[in-house]
């Protein structure tokens, strides 16, 4: 049976292969990713419908809530389907203020594998993430101490594969010199294309390119040209947004994320978009100089 998130094909990440439009948790904890979410039966049953719908990669990280998100993908998928594709994140804490301040020492980074592994009720992390830091845009920095840290547990088995998160050029370089990195999560959308060059150079190495933010972060992305080709489309500028996305090159992942069963079965429509090379040409102008 064709499920809706099968119209936008599949990518190899590390040893699995999962379907490009997957989803993103992070909306199921509670207001400013803190506490519990309001309505948790709703917040399970979105998970459930995203699998239903053929959705085989789930985003997430222990530090939404924190422990939030991950007790509730436990509560609603759990035991995994076998096809699932669960991905993690680590470098980050959350204090009471709800504030994000790095946590990349060996003995942070350790633990926070084993509360993803707690909370999510596994025996190894299919794929871990290593959160740089800065907001939005990362920071120009070393990336190496972290880096050993989650090839050590990756060596004991704790971590099946890895990948980057908010990292520059060099910082990549410098994280696939000490071990295999099978994704990189940057922001990255329509408007915002500081990426370009290195979603392509990802893609002739066959590797991954996860965008955060890839309908605008918390400023929803705003364009006539976007609203133009929705209206003509008969669609919305969201699905638009992430038909572009799916279309910019076969090795972008997608994790939009919500906590409502309708927004997700409109996002995972627009898996099945299709878009012209006129449509094409008039969105990419949006990120042009």
């Amino acid at each position: 049976m064709t499920t809706r998130a099968d119209h936008a094909g599949q990518y190899r990440l590390g040893d699995r292969t999962v379907q490009r439009m997957g989803y993103g948790a992070m909306q199921l904890a509670g207001p400013h990713v803190m506490g519990p979410p309001a309505d948790r039966d709703a917040a399970v049953a979105v998970l459930r419908r995203a699998v239903e719908l053929g959705v085989d990669h789930i985003d997430t990280s222990d530090y939404y809530g924190p422990h939030v998100t991950n007790e509730v993908i436990r509560e609603a998928l759990h035991p995994y389907p076998e096809q699932l594709t669960l991905v993690t994140k680590i470098g980050a804490r959350r204090t009471p203020e709800g504030e994000w301040p790095e946590a990349l020492g060996a003995d942070e980074l350790r633990q926070a594998v084993h509360d993803n592994l707690d909370h999510l009720g596994l025996d190894s992390l299919h794929v871990v993430n290593l959160r740089m830091p800065g907001f939005a845009e990362p920071v120009e920095r070393s990336v190496a101490e972290p880096m050993e840290t989650l090839a050590a547990l990756q060596a004991e088995g704790l971590v099946q594969h890895i990948g980057v998160s908010n990292v520059t050029t060099s910082m990549l370089a410098e994280a696939r010199s000490i071990a295999p990195v099978v994704c990189v999560q940057n922001h990255y959308n329509l408007v915002h294309r500081d990426d370009d060059a290195m979603v392509d150079a990802l893609a002739r190495e066959g590797i991954a390119y996860v965008p955060f933010f890839p309908l605008g972060g918390f400023t929803p992305l705003q364009s006539r040209a976007l609203e133009s080709v929705a209206s003509r489309l008969g669609t919305t500028p969201m699905q638009v947004a992430l038909a572009w996305l799916l279309a910019r090159s076969p090795n972008v992942l997608l994790i939009p994320g919500t906590s409502s069963v309708a927004h997700l079965e409109e996002n995972l429509e627009a898996a099945a978009r299709v878009l012209g090379p006129d449509e094409l040409d008039e969105l990419a102008a949006i990120g042009g100089p």
